[in-house]
Formats: structure tokens, sequence, C-alpha cells
């Protein structure tokens, strides 16, 4: 297991790598004290986890966050300075999984750092599940692949687990505390919000501006994955800046 850590404090840098490989002795500490070196030590160890600050001099936590995107779905979880509230949204946003806010313990990061990894371990359903197929998109349960008009998409562990339990229950509501509690887990203290911002993240690589609309709200209530051939209920397709949290 290899953790790369970002963060420009060198007290924090220290204690995080103290803390880690004393509650976790099996990982690999990688730190890095700026945006350069942390992308330089991404490429090279290809780490299993990243923990990015967002505030450094120079490339800043969101930037680095950007260029790993481009080319790894590995989980990022983003320190942020506290009631950052803008700071945490637009990391979630660009494809963080998660955000620990400053001054933290290492117990609580680690934790959170477990938790972004079993997220990332979802196993496949059973051999019998067969292919889902809606429109334009495709899910090939065993490989945890989406496409859509035959193009791989690609999703981050967290994207990929929503979409599977909203798929998993094609056309029944699912109420907003269900799927916190399938996809955080009912002790992680996940809100609404962090639902609202997966959620836009998630229909704008499924739902091109010119396709159909899979994903419905039902205001106050949750959100349910229609078929383009389903005739709508009373949920709404509500756009980006609409959803209610």
């Amino acid at each position: 297991m290899k953790i790369l850590i970002v963060d420009d404090d060198r007290h924090i840098l220290d204690a995080l790598s103290v803390g880690f490989q004393l509650q976790w002795q099996d990982a690999t500490i990688i730190a890095a004290s700026d945006g350069d070196e942390g992308l330089r030590a991404f490429y090279e160890h290809n780490p299993d986890v990243v923990v990015l600050d967002i505030a450094m001099p120079g490339k800043s936590g969101f930037e680095v966050l950007q260029e790993i995107r481009r080319t790894s779905d590995v989980p990022v979880i983003m320190l942020t300075a506290r009631g950052e509230e803008l700071d945490q949204v637009r990391g979630l946003e660009l494809g963080a999984d998660d955000y620990v806010v400053k001054p933290f313990g290492h117990l609580a990061l680690l934790a959170r750092i477990k938790a972004v990894l079993r997220r990332a371990e979802l196993p496949a359903p059973i051999r019998a599940l067969p292919d889902f197929v809606a429109g334009d998109i495709a899910v090939n349960f065993q490989s945890h692949q989406v496409t859509l008009r035959g193009v791989p998409v690609k999703l981050t562990p967290v994207e990929y687990k929503l979409l599977y339990h909203l798929i998993r229950n094609a056309g029944r509501l699912m109420p907003h505390q269900a799927l916190l509690d399938y996809v955080w887990g009912e002790d992680y203290g996940a809100t609404t919000h962090y639902l609202k911002v997966f959620i836009s993240r998630l229909r704008a690589k499924i739902e091109p501006p010119d396709g159909p609309g899979y994903i419905e709200t039902e205001r106050g209530l949750g959100y349910r994955f229609v078929r383009p051939t389903d005739v709508p209920t009373t949920g709404t397709r509500a756009a980006p800046d609409e959803e209610e949290s």
C-alpha cells in the first residue's frame, strides 16, 4: 500500500508520515512538499491513494487534482481549511473522493483513507447478473466497465458505485439516505450535499447534452434511474444549479 501526501507544511508531512507508519506498518509513505513535486512522485510511484492539500505555493491542489484525473481514478482526499466550503465543493466537482478539514488527527484521516479504499474495491455482482443496457449506455458488471455509444466512460469508484445502485434499482425511487448508506456506509457521516455533487458529476459523464437523461430527481426524496423508453413520472431531470441538497 502506497500513500502519497502532498502538503507544503513540513509539520503535517512529518506527523502524518510517522502516524500512518505506526498505525499501518505495511504502508509506504511518499511525501511531497509542493504540487510539482507531488505530480512527479505520483507518476513515479503510482500510489494507491493521494492525500492532497489545496492551498500550496505554485501549483495548487486543484491543479494537481486535475492533472491526476486526466490519467487516473486513484482515490484522492483533499485537505481544506476550516469553513472553506467553496473549496470543498470545487474539489469534489473536480474529481476528489473526499475531503478532510484542518486541523485534524491522523487517526481520523487514516479512517477516511481506509473508507475510500473500501469503496474503490466494490466487489462485482454475481456472475448470473446480466449486463445492463439502456439507450446509449451499457454497463458490464463483471468488469465495472461503462460505455456510452460504445465509448468507455471513465468513472471514479464512488461514481461507479452510485451508478451501480441506481441501475440495480432502475425504475424505482432510491431515497437520499438509502443511497448515502449504500455508497458511503451508515457510519461515514456523508450528507445529501455529497450526493448532490456526485450525482451532478455522474450526469455530466453519462448524459451528453444531445442525449437522453437517465437520472431523474424526486425533489426532497431521492433519485431514480430511468430508461429512455420509460414514461416520465412526477420526477424531473433537474439542471445542476436547480438540484436540491
